[in-house]
């Protein structure tokens, strides 16, 4: 196996690319069939086909992108090369890290579904009164919205709790919280190495809290500036939270390789164990 990979090292970032660019062009194409005039009574079942089409296409794209993911990694840890990349992969291959990945990521993940309105709750609307919707029930709205908001997946699960889910929002679920767990997994590893993390300043924290967690961040002020400043605030606080989201991808893929640079022994070898 390991020759194999040794023969193949670019497999798995070729998976990882197919998917994200699979992704993409997805939401271009569905966002042909959001013009209102289209929905037609004769072109309904044809677009709601395409929906169903559009998250099976999607499920299999975030597949290819997690196994290329395990496969790139584990080409990395099994070459043991001296990369910044070698160090990460072999930083969060061992158990610890691995544990420390999946309940960041499950939590975020659960958090940013709250905040998003991916996950709803609404304890003073009750849904099969306001709705007429059955309990529990749930069904995909194929159209109309901007590209990458459509289509929806509308579920009710109880009388007040249901999701929500949107293409665009999903993604960004699934990619700021992947993120967030590595992150978390390689700065557990940093913090028992070098010993640092005691003296953060609280200026650190609320630092870490906005690269780290925007959502957090977003819902932080909303605290502030929604209750202080009324409703339209409130609304220029989406895009504000929509922006901390943005440029935390960016931080999050970089910050790993700073972190890294810790976990390098002189000779360019990892300090962390794969096992």
């Amino acid at each position: 196996m390991s020759t194999h990979l040794e023969k193949n090292p670019n497999q798995g970032k070729k998976l990882i690319i197919l998917g994200f660019v699979t992704i993409g062009i997805l939401f271009l194409i569905y966002g042909r069939y959001q013009d209102p005039e289209l929905l037609t009574p004769s072109a309904i079942d044809s677009i709601q086909r395409i929906a169903y089409g559009f998250y099976i296409i999607l499920i299999i794209s975030f597949g290819a992108i997690a196994f290329g993911m395990h496969r790139y990694q584990r080409e990395k840890v099994e070459n043991k090369r001296k990369d910044l990349a070698t160090i990460i992969a072999i930083t969060t291959w061992n158990k610890k890290s691995r544990k420390i990945f999946l309940v960041t990521f499950i939590v975020y993940g659960i958090f940013f579904s709250l905040v998003s309105g991916t996950l709803v709750y609404q304890p003073e609307v009750d849904f099969s009164y306001h709705y007429g919707a059955e309990i529990p029930s749930g069904f995909v709205a194929p159209c109309c919205d901007n590209p990458g908001y459509m289509p929806q997946i509308i579920i009710y699960l109880t009388e007040h709790v249901g999701l929500n889910i949107i293409p665009i929002n999903l993604v960004l679920q699934i990619i700021v919280s992947y993120l967030v767990g590595l992150n978390a997994a390689i700065a557990v590893n940093a913090y028992t190495i070098s010993k640092k993390g005691r003296g953060a300043s609280s200026i650190g924290a609320i630092a870490g809290l906005f690269i780290a967690c925007p959502t957090c961040a977003g819902s932080f002020l909303s605290v502030f500036i929604g209750t202080a400043s009324g409703i339209a605030l409130s609304i220029a606080l989406i895009q504000l939270q929509t922006f901390f989201i943005a440029i935390s991808i960016p931080i999050l893929l970089v910050t790993p390789y700073i972190m890294a640079k810790k976990l390098r022994n002189s000779d360019g070898s990892c300090k962390i164990s794969p096992s």
